[in-house]
């Protein structure tokens, strides 16, 4: 093998956007958004005596049905996982759109616990139990990700800055209300912020989709 010369050291890396792994991730992130909304209709159907104006989504996710809606939060979870990738790999910002991928990633990483954990406030006591201050990092989180991906995505059109920026504001404003809420209503009001949620990730899946297409174009 010849020595490596002081020319091929220096000779920098080929760096180039992957259009199809842009569209492969962009897609996830649409399935993911529909995995998590089917996997609760159907729990909402199917779990007895089950009231969804009433009981929350977290409710679905004990019991003997549990495995419905854990199916629909673990691809939800590589959903963002997965927009975290592409984020990285067309980065389109400065710092806050470094911070807004690693709110992406502890955002998934946080639905994919809430999942395993299999702890909702129903009076499980199995060891530590920390399901409610992983939804207050789940919160923080998503409040984070619109802030700080807002400024890089309007390199890409002003529209995904305004939408970001707008769901972050709403968020602000409407997750807090979560907690204080009398139960009769709060089912249907955390299904509200699931919606809601799915802006973030549909705004940037369009993004990255509208970009892939873009690449193959050129």
């Amino acid at each position: 093998m010849p020595p490596t010369t002081e020319t091929d050291q220096q000779m920098p890396a080929e760096v180039e956007e992957q259009p199809l792994l842009l569209l492969v991730l962009s897609l996830l992130a649409v399935f993911g958004c529909i995995a998590l909304a089917t996997s609760i209709l159907i729990a909402d159907f199917v779990v007895p005596n089950h009231d969804w104006i009433a009981d929350t989504i977290s409710d679905l996710g004990a019991g003997r049905y549990e495995f419905i809606v854990d199916i629909g939060l673990y691809t939800f979870s590589a959903a963002l996982i997965g927009l975290a990738v592409s984020s990285a790999h067309v980065h389109l910002g400065a710092w806050d759109w470094s911070v807004g991928i690693i709110a992406l990633i502890v955002f998934g990483l946080l639905v994919f616990l809430i999942g395993a954990r299999n702890e909702y406030g129903d009076s499980d006591s199995d060891g530590w139990v920390i399901h409610i201050y992983l939804v207050y990092a789940l919160g923080i989180t998503m409040t984070i990700a619109c802030f700080a991906l807002a400024r890089g995505a309007a390199l890409a059109s002003p529209r995904y800055r305004t939408i970001l920026i707008a769901t972050g504001v709403v968020w602000v404003i409407s997750a807090p209300v979560f907690f204080f809420l009398p139960t009769e209503i709060d089912g249907i009001y955390e299904r509200y912020l699931g919606m809601l949620s799915f802006v973030l990730i549909l705004t940037l899946a369009h993004l990255f989709y509208q970009r892939s297409k873009q690449r193959n174009a050129s």
